[in-house]
């Protein structure tokens, strides 16, 4: 039994090839896990507003010196990385835009990066905080992307890599769902994508 947390950054709802990916993720998820719980975290119904003074004034204050404005100011973020903690396994959906992320994700990601609650320096180097997770991205982009001529385009699993490896979740995996766009391609892409998946 494991607690999902499924954080999606497509508009598109039922035609979003990203939620359909991370949808049979977690089908496979669960039926690995019998009894495991799914929190669904749509990011484009309650977006993550972007980082402002107040916010990065309350991430370099010490928590015992924090005023009632800090507390307010920190409230996504808190919530944000309160369900990362509370999570087993997080499978994050997303679209490549424009060779990167949806704008409502890397806000999400600039609310959980936080140092010295997510992240650390010390004289080893930076330490990544949230540990012991497992995370699956299911990625779609209408071109290709994970080989040939347009692979050094994809800013979206090189990131989410990095990111996330920098924050401690090193337990990471991507599936794709790609070459949507090409005619007549959509419905094998995704056909591909599904099969594709081994938890």
């Amino acid at each position: 039994m494991k607690k999902i947390l499924h954080i999606i950054s497509s508009p598109k709802g039922e035609n979003s090839f990203s939620i359909k990916l991370g949808n049979a993720i977690i089908d496979k998820l669960k039926q690995a896990n019998p009894g495991s719980t799914v929190q669904v975290k749509d990011l484009t119904e309650s977006p993550f507003p972007h980082l402002e003074e107040a916010t990065l004034s309350a991430f370099y204050t010490p928590a015992e010196n924090h005023t009632s404005e800090n507390i307010e100011a920190l409230k996504n973020s808190n919530q944000a990385i309160a369900e990362i903690n509370n999570a087993d396994i997080i499978v994050i959906g997303t679209p490549l835009w424009n060779f990167g992320i949806p704008s409502v994700l890397k806000a999400w990601v600039d609310h959980i990066a936080r140092a010295g609650v997510t992240f650390k320096y010390s004289e080893a180097g930076a330490e990544g905080l949230i540990k012991n997770k497992v995370v699956y991205v299911a990625m779609s982009s209408g071109g290709i992307y994970s080989s040939g001529p347009y692979q050094s385009y994809d800013f979206v699993s090189t990131y989410l890599k990095n990111i996330l490896g920098f924050l401690g979740m090193t337990d990471l995996t991507v599936f794709r769902v790609e070459g949507t766009a090409y005619p007549d391609q959509a419905e094998l892409a995704l056909q591909r994508g599904i099969e594709s998946i081994s938890i």
